[in-house]
This record gives C-alpha cells, structure tokens and sequence, in this order.
C-alpha cells in the first residue's frame, strides 16, 4: 500500500511479508552518517533498520540497507519487490546495486525480483566486484492461511510452517537449496527437503493454485543420534573455513572444538547448530553411505549436484588416482562439501558472535587475515576423505572399528 503526497513524493509504504505482517516504510525520516538521508523501516511501530534513500518516484539504484540481520525472514525481498515493481511501472530498464557490501546473501535476495544482466560466465562474481546490472522482474506474492507463495511465470518460492523452500534454478543460476520446490504433474508443486542431487523427504504438496494439502510425515527416526567420526569432524571444519570469510577462520575453529558434532533425527531440516550441538539430519547421513555403497558397487548412487572442483578446494584430493577410484573419492568429498555447506551458517553465526565479542587486538589481528586456511588444512580434508571412504559412513556405528566406547578415548 502506497500513500503518494500532492506533490507526487512517497509519504508512507507497507509491504506484507510472507508471516502475514506488514512492514513500513517512512520515505526520508531521518539523516544517519555515513549513509546520508534514510529511509526507515518498522514494524508494529518498532523501529527495524534503514536504508539510504530513495527517490520513490524514479527509482535509479538498488538501495544499501544498514543491518539487514535485524529484518524478520521475507522483509527484505518484500521491499525490494516494492522497488522492482515501481521500476517496471517508470519504465527503468536496469538498476545497479550502490552499497558497499555486495554479498551472496543479497545476492540471491535480488535473485527473486530482479533477473541479472547479462546472466551467463558468473555473475555472482560480477555482482561482488560492482560489475553487474540487475532488470526488474518482480514477483506476485500470494498469502493463504497455512502457505505463502511467490510466483514469476511459475511457483518459484514457498513458505509453509515457517520455513522456506526456493527453487535450485533461477534463470542462468542455480542456488544451494536445501529446502526445495519443485514441480508435479498437473501443475502445483512438492516441498521436499533434498540433499546429494534427490528428495530426501516430502514435506507438503501444492495445488495448481498453491493450496497446500495435508503435511506429509516425515520418516520415523529409528536411531538415536550418534557422534562424527572425528576424522570427520575435522575435514567439515576445515571445509566451512574454506568456504567462509578468511577473517572468521580462528574463531571458526575455536567454536567448532566446543561442539558435539552429530548425525540424528532432525524435523524437516537438513543440519542444526544449536545448544553446543551440529548435528546433521540422520536422512542424510544414511543417503551418504547408500551412495558410497552403490560407486563402490559400480553404480552411478544418485547424482550428488554441482559442488566445487578439485581446483576449486586446492587440490585437497592430491593425486589422480586409478578411474573407479577417483569417483569415489569425488563422491566422498562431494558429500562431505554438502554436509559443510548446511552446517556453515549455523557456525559462521556463532563465529561472527564470538569474534564481536573478543577483544580489540584480536578483531584486528582477524580482520588482517588474508588466508583462511591453514598449512595442515589439505591434510585435514584429504584425511576426512579417507575416513569417509573406509567406512562407507560420516558417523561412528557401535561395534564397527571398536565401537564408540573406544572412539572416546581415541
């Protein structure tokens, strides 16, 4: 909802976000260094952030936003929807981004209102060095009293009991998706939890107008949570840092010693850090091993997605083994890369905490990290590979190589 003055400037905007509240938008409500004049957002009149300012009758540019870790989930693409919508309807071809921090996090935001220009070699890369043109393409939003769904020429996001489930491809990207839409026969879609390239769980499905049916249970957990190996453990570790920021990188490590590292039962989520626990989803554990047990048994075991290179992690497998061997040392790593890819969230927050809280010699000694990895960290995740192919598990199994009651004291 938009409340236009006589003068033709913005006086007030509300935009509803995916848990059915609005956001709104007070148009120049204040002046904050070093961003100069802002616009603010609240909610239920609380203040949330803001963001530098925009002339709302000729949307020029694609605003920096102050903190966008205090926005509740939706808010941000709810707003950036809005500016997407104006640009259509002014007729303004491409925005650029004018902030200081062009992250994969905004990234993928801009990713569900806008198309990127031009989409192919890696945009993502363009986007971070300033070199990338977005065009508006905004989104019809739909809210329903048990789902909400954004549709652009098709079901492209869905919010069903509080979590949300994206498609793996937007136009020429493809994003890491855990929790997944997809398409079914005679129109709708499934929302499913996917790892290793498949389903893994179905959770709801929609219908061709994005009703959503009965809840489909998840499977029975049967075993109780058992620990990483600690080989493991290790490699995922090291993995995350490679993965993340160079500055994070000790306290990174520093947190991850602190935590129980588990495969368990987990409610329709792919991996937790939570309560001195990473624990990753038991489904998931259990699809690594059928994997590996089918590439050792001469078979393809699904396909695991595209994850990194060899190149890419530095040459962490070494040398070039025989044929057989290579795939499954691909698999290996491929699987221990997803597992690092759904637990690096959940650390780099408690090691973004944990480094805001150190003192002022350490942040600074962080910040001037240029490298994240350290000189044993190939040893580390080639060892992870190892392990993970010799047991044919990412978890200690009781009984199996001495047991966990002799894991302990390893």
């Amino acid at each position: 909802m938009l409340d236009w003055r006589a003068d033709g400037a913005l006086a007030l905007a509300t935009v509803r976000i995916p848990d059915g509240t609005w956001l709104t938008i007070e148009p120049r409500a204040a002046v904050e260094p070093p961003w100069g004049a802002v616009d603010r957002l609240t909610r239920a009149g609380a203040p949330v952030t803001v963001f530098r300012a925009v002339d709302w009758t000729r949307v020029r540019a694609i605003p920096a936003l102050a903190e966008p870790a205090r926005l509740p989930p939706g808010a941000g693409t709810a707003v950036l929807n809005l500016l997407a919508t104006l640009a259509v309807e002014q007729g303004v071809e491409t925005l650029a981004y004018d902030g200081p921090y062009p992250t994969e996090t905004l990234f993928l935001a801009l990713l569900e209102c806008f198309h990127p220009e031009p989409a192919d070699g890696d945009p993502l890369a363009r986007f971070m060095h300033g070199a990338l043109a977005w065009r508006p393409a905004p989104f019809t939003p739909c809210f329903d009293d048990a789902v909400y769904t954004q549709w652009r020429g098709r079901l492209e996001k869905v919010v069903w009991r509080g979590r949300a489930y994206y498609r793996e491809d937007w136009g020429g990207v493809r994003r890491w998706a855990p929790l997944r839409v997809d398409d079914v026969a005679g129109g709708g879609g499934r929302c499913a939890l996917w790892a290793l390239g498949r389903p893994l769980e179905d959770h709801v499905v929609l219908d061709a107008d994005g009703r959503a049916g009965p809840a489909l249970a998840p499977p029975p957990a049967t075993t109780p949570a058992r620990p990483l190996a600690p080989a493991i453990v290790a490699g995922l570790v090291e993995l995350v840092v490679a993965l993340s920021a160079a500055p994070l990188a000790g306290a990174l490590r520093a947190d991850a010693s602190t935590l129980a590292f588990t495969a368990g039962p987990l409610d329709r989520e792919l991996a937790r850090v939570a309560h001195g626990e990473a624990r990753v989803a038991r489904s998931v554990a259990d699809a690594i091993a059928g994997t590996l047990g089918a590439t050792a048994r001469g078979g393809t075991g699904g396909h695991l997605g595209a994850r990194p290179s060899r190149e890419d992690m530095g040459g962490h497998l070494g040398a070039r083994p025989s044929s057989d061997e290579a795939r499954r040392a691909e698999t290996a790593l491929a699987a221990l890369l997803e597992l690092a890819t759904a637990l690096g969230d959940g650390l780099r927050a408690r090691a973004q905490a944990r480094l805001a809280a150190a003192d002022a010699a350490t942040q600074h000694a962080a910040l001037g990290r240029a490298h994240a990895e350290s000189p044993d960290a190939a040893r580390t995740i080639t060892a992870a590979v190892a392990a993970l192919l010799a047991s044919g598990r990412v978890d200690d199994e009781p009984d199996v190589e001495g047991g966990e009651r002799r894991d302990r004291h390893d």
